[in-house]
């Protein structure tokens, strides 16, 4: 018996130093999130010093091709330099590199950049009234519109007006936004009900701010490191069994086993919600497993680009975009079989099919948190 007492008396305070491991551990994650989805965060935390050195040596010829290319201005606009001199500014790896944070300048059109560039960052803080989830801009477009192969605004800038077949109409870059916020920010959902209206401040400052990245690029060429680079459809298919494990050891740490995000401390997310209410809906571009496969491929885990097998892209996305999200705002009046006919019939996804017993399509709600992320700041009203 007293041997058993002992035992009984040792494994209480072994499970408190466990739970407070544990704890640790999560907020370490959870405290981490903000530094990762900002700048060069997982850069600098997964690299080794080789790798930290060939950054800085990339940094170093980014800076020296925009400077190049700002001389090279200044001498056409002083007529000291022909058109052939002007060489488009890019990166070490051959990418466009747009211009960096301390080159916004200090008037009137640095103010809009900047706003444009929080408003993308803390989509929810700052156009509250027109967000009906809790994602941002810089969720999908990383490095705040910057990265390659993560649909960077830089390629998309120059690429309005152009024809959507989403819309089946030309979109002005204006169009294309509000079909953002309706979709991948749920905005039917938001305070408002709806997306910004025509020519709202909000749009002007998120075009000023893609304007600006894309100082130095060519207009209505394609860029490398436009869009998504979604590998081959693999002959195996995709697998939700599969998916589910890819899930569960390269995605869950940081999304959560739920799926649902981290938020931090101050009530933040660090990590967006992939699936449910406060996710994007079934009109968002991002619910096609073709569209996330290319993203997830590229891009996932954070700071890991091109870690994850075409497989196990095309796997990881058929998971996420196998559970029920919001509605598709386009089915209003319209059955899901309807719907599915309309908006969905040619596409790699899972709205309108059984799944797991249910129906996917019928949608979801959940109470607008409108959380900032924790990828910018909160600025004020123009």
């Amino acid at each position: 018996m007293a041997t058993d007492n002992h035992e009984t008396r040792e494994r209480g305070p072994r499970a408190v130093r466990r739970w407070l491991y544990a704890g640790l551990v999560l907020l370490v994650l959870v405290l981490g999130g903000t530094y990762l989805y900002r700048g060069d965060g997982p850069t600098r935390l997964f690299s080794t010093a080789d790798q930290s050195d060939a950054s800085a040596r990339a940094k170093e010829r980014t800076r020296e091709s925009r400077e190049k290319f700002r001389n090279t201005v200044d001498a056409l606009s002083d007529r000291k330099e022909s058109i052939g001199g002007l060489m488009v500014p890019t990166d070490l790896n051959g990418f466009f590199a747009p211009p960096g944070d301390d080159e916004i300048p200090d008037d009137d059109f640095g103010a809009s950049i900047r706003r444009g560039r929080e408003i993308f960052l803390n989509t929810g803080a700052n156009a509250t009234e027109f967000v009906g989830n809790s994602l941002a801009c810089a969720n999908c477009h990383l490095d705040a519109g910057r990265r390659p192969d993560s649909t960077p605004m830089w390629a998309a800038a120059g690429m309005y007006p152009a024809y959507r077949g989403k819309t089946k109409s030309i979109n002005t870059m204006e169009d294309r936004m509000e079909g953002c916020f309706t979709y991948s920010m749920n905005a039917p959902a938001s305070p408002s009900g709806g997306s910004p209206p025509p020519g709202d401040q909000i749009y002007k400052d998120l075009e000023t701010y893609f304007h600006w990245l894309a100082t130095g690029a060519p207009n209505r060429v394609k860029l490398p490191g436009a869009g998504y680079p979604t590998p081959d459809k693999p002959e195996a298919g995709y697998d939700l069994v599969r998916g589910e494990q890819v899930f569960e050891a390269r995605c869950a740490v940081c999304h959560g086993a739920d799926g649902q995000g981290q938020m931090d401390q101050n009530g933040r997310y660090v990590f967006p919600p992939l699936w449910g209410g406060q996710s994007y809906n079934w009109g968002a571009g991002m619910h096609r497993v073709n569209t996330a496969a290319g993203f997830i491929y590229a891009n996932m885990p954070l700071g890991m680009p091109y870690s994850l097998s075409p497989q196990e892209a095309w796997d990881a996305a058929a998971f996420i975009n196998s559970h029920e999200r919001p509605a598709d705002p386009r089915q209003v009046g319209m059955s899901i079989a309807a719907a599915a006919a309309e908006f969905h019939d040619d596409e790699e996804g899972y709205y309108g099919h059984e799944v797991r017993g249910r129906i996917l399509g019928v949608g979801v709600e959940a109470e607008v948190t409108n959380a900032p992320s924790g990828t910018g700041t909160v600025v004020p009203e123009p």
